[in-house]
C-alpha cells in the first residue's frame, strides 16, 4: 500500500517434538528429538574452576511432581537460518522447552531476591506466556556451581552459557532441517504507516547485582552468545523493533 513501507519480515518455521530421547549424538529425526549424552561432560570440563557438575534429565508432561532448585530460566530453541534477529527466517521448535536450574556445592541456591526451588508442580504455572504448556517435554538442565560462585556475576553467567551451548548442538541441527518439511509456519511484518498512531510498548528488564541481568540480542533467538548484558550498557532504554522482540531478542537471566 502506498501509505505503508514495510520495514522487515520475519518467517518463523516451527517443528513439532513429540519424543525427547539421550543417544550418541545430537539431531532430529520422525520427530523424536536425540540429546548426546556425553555433552554434559564437556560442558563442566570448560568451566572446572566455577561449574562442579551439570545435570541433564528429560521431564515428561504429567511428570512434574519432584524437587527442583532454583529455576533461572524456561527458554523455547530456535536458530537463525536466514537473517539476523527480527528479519529473515526462524526455525523453532515446538512440545519441547529448556528449564535452567541452580545451586552450589554448598547447597545454597541460586537466586536474587528469593528463590524458586521445590515441587516443579508447585512453582510453576504451566500453559502461560513464558513457561511450558501441559504438553510440553522439558530439558531439566541443572547446574551445580562451586562453593560461593552463585553469589557473584560469574557463576550465573556459566550457568546460561553452558545451558546455551547445549541448546546450540540442537540448533545447530535445526538450521539445517529442510523448512518444507515445517509444521506451521508464521509471518510477521514490522510496517511504518503513515497517518497512523505511534505505539510504544515499554518492558522493564531486569538489570542490577549478581544474576538480576538481562542479555540482549544475542546471535540466536533467546540466546545467550554474542549477548549484551543490560547491566553492562548502563541499564540505558532499549529501542527494539516488534519483530526483534518476537524473534528473542531478550534472554532472561534471573
Amino acid at each position: 500500500m502506498e501509505n505503508e513501507i514495510e520495514m522487515r519480515k520475519l518467517v518463523i518455521k516451527t517443528f513439532h517434538i513429540e519424543k525427547v530421547e539421550f543417544g550418541n549424538k545430537t539431531f532430529i529425526q520422525n520427530k523424536i528429538l536425540y540429546l548426546r549424552e556425553d555433552l554434559k561432560m564437556d560442558l563442566v570440563q570448560e568451566s572446572a574452576d566455577i561449574i562442579k557438575n551439570i545435570n541433564v534429565t528429560i521431564v515428561n508432561p504429567k511428570q512434574h511432581d519432584f524437587f527442583v532448585n532454583s529455576i533461572m530460566d524456561f527458554s523455547p530453541i530456535a536458530t537463525k537460518v536466514l537473517g539476523k534477529t527480527g528479519d529473515g527466517i526462524t526455525h523453532t521448535l515446538t512440545g519441547v522447552y529448556v528449564m535452567l536450574t541452580g545451586v552450589d556445592e554448598m547447597g545454597i541456591q541460586v537466586a536474587e531476591f528469593g528463590s524458586s526451588e521445590g515441587i516443579l508442580a508447585h512453582q510453576v504455572v504451566l500453559g502461560h506466556a513464558g513457561t511450558p504448556d501441559v504438553k510440553d517435554i522439558i530439558i531439566h538442565i541443572d547446574v551445580v556451581l562451586k562453593d560461593a560462585m552463585g553469589a557473584i556475576r560469574i557463576g550465573p553467567t556459566a550457568a546460561h552459557k553452558a545451558c546455551d551451548k547445549l541448546v546450540q548442538e540442537i540448533r545447530e541441527h535445526l538450521k539445517k532441517m529442510n523448512g518444507k518439511a515445517c509444521d506451521e509456519k508464521f509471518e510477521y511484518f514490522d510496517k511504518v504507516k503513515f497517518g497512523k498512531k505511534k505505539v510504544v510498548v515499554i518492558k522493564q528488564v531486569a538489570g542490577q547485582g549478581a544474576m538480576y541481568d538481562t542479555q540482549l540480542l544475542g546471535k540466536e533467538p533467546g540466546g545467550f552468545e554474542g549477548g549484551r548484558s543490560i547491566i553492562d550498557l548502563g541499564n540505558v532504554p532499549i529501542i527494539l523493533s516488534p519483530n526483534e522482540y518476537r524473534d528473542g531478542a531478550l534472554r532472561a537471566m534471573h
